[in-house]
């Protein structure tokens, strides 16, 4: 049979198809013949054609790998020990690679200590003389190490010890590349007795890698991966070495004679340690020589004749996702945004980034501005309140630069400001909305690649313009229909549509009379069967979904079913994963207006969304040496295998071990699954009772994802469970069977231990946000049902607590804990107010007493925020949230004995925050004092007068209107929690005479319930001050901002005056201006 076999796989390396096919129905009768293992270890190790021994390498890996079991005992024994002794005479350095393969095959199932020889041959090669043969105890070694690294744990310090000698081999570069390999196989595995080996390691792997790069750089690139493996699974090992490490990327990210793949490699290292360890990177100083080395690399000019690839204009899909240096260098400074302390960070940016701006170099200018751009994100706060006008103005001039290279990195920055630094960049409209219009009317649409980075900065900007669009509207909605009928250009047609969706947001029902004929053109483009339209279509399927949250429920609501038609033939009809994710997004918007047109399609829309929750689609490796035996893939029918002959393990027929050709996960895989998780959650919560046949199947496969590789997919996983817990909730309370309490009890009691399990130990800072806005909205929603399974409430307060501590697996302690307390980064502050928010959830859920040991523990906590040497968002976000938990006390059973024990802590904090120089952290100071005379009731009468005579002083002055709107509410809380301790005949026409309100609409509620009050306890009071009562409630009437219970209150307060007090109220209403006072009237005498 070996003779046989050799002739059949010579055959397959023909060139003619027909022998191949001939030679693969020959193979796969051979294969059911158990003889052929032996057969094939013969041509293994026999056979004078090395191709030949290759193939049968490989065709013995796919045996081992799909049919270990049906080899029997006996072959077993003899493949381990002829696979051995092939590795030992092979000469071609692609068999030997095949064989170590079958190897690391073989260790899955036999682990090193039911092999004895392998790990005696694994001892004698690796120590030899003979530098060919160390080489192929590496290849070996690495090869069976990465493909099962756990049961060689009781060898991994003589591994180290082992490497710790190789390392040295510099003259010896293959040799150098397998150790590098193998140690990054085992570091996830390596423990507490380790540490100070691998630790020791380091320098030594500096100089190893510097030596393999002058030898070849794409294994050199490979082996850096070393440092991610370390920084990622067991960051103490390198911190020592941090100053070492972060020195070597940078001189490899300068060496413009290096190709990009490791530059690239560098930087991406570098942005990896400042993620981790920002706190190391700061200390070490070495936040200046990373700019200093980063700066060249962004402002560099592509070679003569040459544009960077963002810049290029045929290449408008990949907008700058290269794999460049300059790329990966702005990312350096995006994560130096995100993970560092503004004032640190601006201390020593802000030289080397002016100097580009005012530079002569358009690629320097181009450097500045994409610096400006990718700093928006990470330091929003201290650029909206520090440097937004003067850097506003930078990039405005950049609009008018003669080089269109600088105007578009200007339009991207424009775009990332508007995205970023919002509400305050939207006060500009009155300057950017004219720049912008005519910047766009000025291009020429045959240049797509820059017309789209216009749109891409008008469209931003606009999104979050609310009723500021109106002036420019007609202009704006003429210019999109006119673009969307009379343009050839299918993508200049896109950006319209997307461009609609984007003043949908701002404009709402201010876009129904453009409705019909933008509808038309979308219904046009979705029944399009062209491939040419599919982006077209994706968009439109976006813009759709914006207009049915947008133009309200009137006009949405007649499309709503056959909106839902449409999104399902697409589905049907087209096989591409945006377009999908599209129609998901557009079931869940539509099941906001009109949830009833979902409910008979609810089966068809998740069976879509769960296969595509499943699907593995879209994660591919390419691999070269299994081409040629795809043709085996259905081998055996006798088994229900159909799994694939591309198999996990590496390919094998390229020089020096360059095992993958490729491996891609491809992004629309990874929107679909997230916007998936999205839409099942929104879909559960609206649709409610209609969704729980499909609850349990979607929970498992959500749940599943929790996991998942990629962190959006976990975000949007985590946020979906919360929705599932709270739609559930929602069912129970409208039926409240015991069934449904039990089901939603089952559901907490699985999906709170998963929210808290992520606090502690999911590593992306962004997860965890997520989760603890999921957790705190089930709160919300649950109440006291989330907390009742003993110990909850402890477990819920102790991850509060851990968060605001940076305790959790996210937060970089650097170790040093108190230490420079003040200053972090922005995001890094946000994570903790998504923790601190939790704690007025909690407060409001349960009665006061049982949460006050948890709260008494927390507290300090948040009031360590309060000092003046904190930033302006942590005053406000910590007196902001003092002020809710004491709202939340005021309505609970008990609260107001706890409210009257925090009193003395919590008044002096407040009375400070009063007299701070931000008016939001004043505004969050006048609301808490407004709470806690509402919460503590008589127990701070005795503070009253001082209280009264700050804020007397407050008016006097405050120039903020949302200041004065929140003093107005305190007054009104302090009167209607102990009315006697008010001076009201000075008090009650003060406070009249800053009403209505102005800014905080919400406060209506607090003034007119206020009156109400005054009016069942002091009559004449109200009546004597009608005028200014009926001017104000002559603003509130009729407002879309003012609630429907608050607006009821007011006119059933009028209606008791009206009729008891008929000339008072007369008066007051004529001296009203004309136009109020008929809706005025009208209201009031409307039963």
């Amino acid at each position: 049979m070996t003779e046989e076999l050799e002739r059949i796989l010579s055959q397959l390396t023909e060139p003619d198809n027909a022998v191949i096919q001939q030679a693969t129905a020959q193979l796969k009768l051979a294969f059911k013949d158990p003889a052929v293992i032996p057969a094939l270890c013969a041509v293994m190790s026999g056979s004078q054609n090395p191709q030949i021994r290759q193939s049968a390498a490989v065709m013995l890996r796919m045996r081992v790998v799909k049919h270990w079991k049906k080899i029997s005992p006996e072959h077993r024994e003899s493949l381990k020990a002829v696979i051995l002794q092939a590795l030992q005479q092979e000469t071609e350095h692609t068999v030997r690679h095949s064989l170590a393969q079958l190897c690391a095959v073989l260790v899955k199932h036999e682990t090193p200590d039911r092999w004895p020889a392998l790990l005696t041959l694994l001892n004698q090669s690796t120590k030899s003389d003979n530098p060919q043969d160390r080489q192929v105890g590496l290849l070996l070694l690495s090869k069976v190490v990465e493909s099962n690294p756990e049961p060689f744990k009781p060898y991994y310090r003589q591994l180290l010890e082992l490497f710790n000698t190789i390392l040295q081999d510099v003259g010896n570069p293959t040799a150098l590349y397998y150790c590098v390999l193998t140690l990054t196989a085992i570091t996830a595995y390596t423990g507490s007795e380790e540490m100070n080996l691998m630790r020791s390691l380091i320098p030594r792997l500096i100089f190893a890698i510097k030596h393999l790069i002058k030898a070849d750089q794409d294994q050199a690139s490979e082996a850096m991966e070393v440092f991610d493996e370390l920084m990622e699974s067991e960051v103490s090992i390198v911190v020592p070495h941090i100053p070492e490490i972060v020195h070597f990327c940078l001189e490899i990210s300068a060496d413009t004679s290096l190709s990009d793949s490791i530059r690239v490699k560098a930087l991406s290292c570098i942005a990896l340690l400042i993620r981790l360890k920002s706190k190391v990177v700061l200390k070490q100083k070495l936040l200046s020589p990373i700019l200093q080395t980063v700066f060249p690399v962004l402002s560099a000019a592509p070679p003569p004749g040459q544009e960077d690839p963002e810049d290029q204009e045929q290449d408008t899909e990949d907008d700058g996702d290269s794999e460049s240096p300059k790329h990966f260098a702005a990312q350096v400074i995006d994560t130096l945004a995100l993970h560092m302390p503004p004032e640190k960070l601006f201390h020593q940016l802000m030289p080397l980034m002016q100097a580009c701006l005012a530079s002569q170099n358009p690629y320097e200018r181009k450097a500045g501005l994409m610096c400006l751009a990718v700093l928006a994100e990470g330091c929003a706060d201290h650029i909206r309140t520090k440097l937004l006008s003067s850097m506003l103005q930078t990039v405005c001039q950049s609009l008018s630069d003669s080089n269109q290279v600088v105007r578009s990195a200007g339009l991207f920055a424009l775009g990332q400001f508007s995205e970023h630094l919002q509400p305050e960049v939207s006060k500009y409209s009155a300057e950017l909305m004219p720049l912008l219009l005519g910047y766009l009317s000025g291009l020429n649409h045959t240049k797509t690649g820059h017309v789209t980075k216009a749109f891409y900065a008008l469209e931003n900007f606009l999104e979050n313009l609310d009723e500021e669009i109106q002036p420019y509207l007609p202009t704006l909605m003429e210019t999109m229909l006119a673009a969307l009928t009379n343009s050839d250009n299918l993508k200049i047609k896109e950006l319209a549509v997307s461009a609609i969706g984007a003043i949908a947001n701002a404009a709402k029902e201010m876009l129904v009379p453009y409705f019909p004929p933008v509808i038309d053109s979308l219904k046009g483009f979705l029944t399009d069967v062209r491939e040419e339209v599919r982006s077209l279509q994706t968009q439109a399927l976006d813009t759709l979904s914006v207009l049915a949250r947008t133009v309200g429920k009137d006009v949405f609501a007649p499309l709503a079913a056959e909106c839902v038609q449409l999104g399902l033939n697409l589905t049907d009809a087209v096989d591409d994963p945006d377009l999908r994710r599209c129609t998901y997004s557009l079931f869940s918007a539509v099941s906001t207006v009109s949830p009833e047109c979902l409910t008979p399609h609810l089966s068809a829309v998740t069976t879509i969304m769960l296969l595509s929750l499943k699907s593995t689609e879209g994660v591919t490796t390419h691999l070269e040496e299994d081409k040629q035996f795809v043709l085996l893939d259905d081998d055996d029918d006798d088994e229900d295998e159909a799994e694939d002959a591309v198999l996990d393990e590496e390919g094998e027929n390229e020089v020096e071990g360059r095992d993958v050709a490729g491996f891609s996960v491809e992004n629309a895989y990874i929107d679909e699954k997230e916007d998936a998780c999205d839409a099942l959650g929104e879909l559960a919560f609206n649709t409610g009772v209609a969704f729980l046949p499909f609850l349990e199947s979607s929970f498992q496969q959500v749940f599943e994802l929790r996991d998942f590789p990629h962190e959006d997919v976990r975000r949007a996983a985590f946020a979906a469970l919360g929705q599932f817990c709270r739609a559930l909730h929602k069912v129970w309370q409208e039926n409240p069977t015991e069934d449904n309490h039990q089901a939603l009890q089952k559901l907490l009691s699985v999906v709170l231990p998963s929210f808290l399990e992520a606090v502690r130990r999911e590593r992306e800072r962004h997860v965890v946000m997520a989760v603890l806005e999921s957790m705190n909205a089930v709160i919300k929603s649950c109440q006291g049902e989330a907390l009742q399974t003993p110990g909850r409430l402890q477990e819920i307060s102790h991850a509060i607590r851990d968060v605001l501590k940076k305790k959790t697996a996210c937060q970089d302690s650097g170790g040093d804990e108190g230490d420079d307390d003040e200053q972090q980064a922005e995001y890094d502050a946000m994570l903790q107010e998504f923790a601190g928010e939790g704690i007025p959830l909690l407060a409001s859920a349960i009665p006061g007493e049982t949460f006050y040991p948890f709260l008494n523990e927390l507290l300090p906590l948040i009031m360590n925020k309060t000092k003046s040497s904190c930033t302006v968002a942590d005053r406000s976000f910590s007196l902001g949230t003092l002020a809710e938990i004491l709202q939340s006390l005021g309505g609970v059973t008990g609260g107001r004995s706890v409210a009257g024990r925090l009193s003395n802590r919590l008044l002096p904090v407040m009375v400070a925050g009063v007299r701070d120089s931000d008016p939001e952290v004043r505004n969050n100071s006048v609301f808490g004092l407004g709470s806690l005379a509402q919460a503590a009731g008589s127990i701070i009468m005795t503070d009253y007068p001082m209280m009264l005579s700050l804020f007397s002083s407050l008016i006097s002055k405050e120039s903020d209107r949302r200041v004065i709107d929140n003093v107005c509410a305190a007054l009104c809380r302090m009167i209607m929690s102990n009315v006697e301790c008010i001076p009201l005949e000075q008090v009650f026409p003060a406070l009249l005479s800053q009403l209505p309100l102005q800014e905080d609409m919400e406060e209506n509620k607090t003034v007119f319930n206020c009156l109400t009050f005054m009016y069942s306890h002091n009559p004449s009071m109200v009546v004597s001050n009608m005028k200014p009562i009926v001017s104000a409630s002559s603003h509130v009437l009729g407002r879309k901002d003012v609630d429907a219970d608050t607006q009821n209150t007011m006119l059933l307060l009028l209606r008791n005056v009206a009729q008891r007090h008929t000339k008072e109220f007369q008066g007051a209403v004529m001296s009203l201006p004309a136009e109020k006072r008929a809706p005025l009237t009208a209201a009031v005498t409307q039963s």
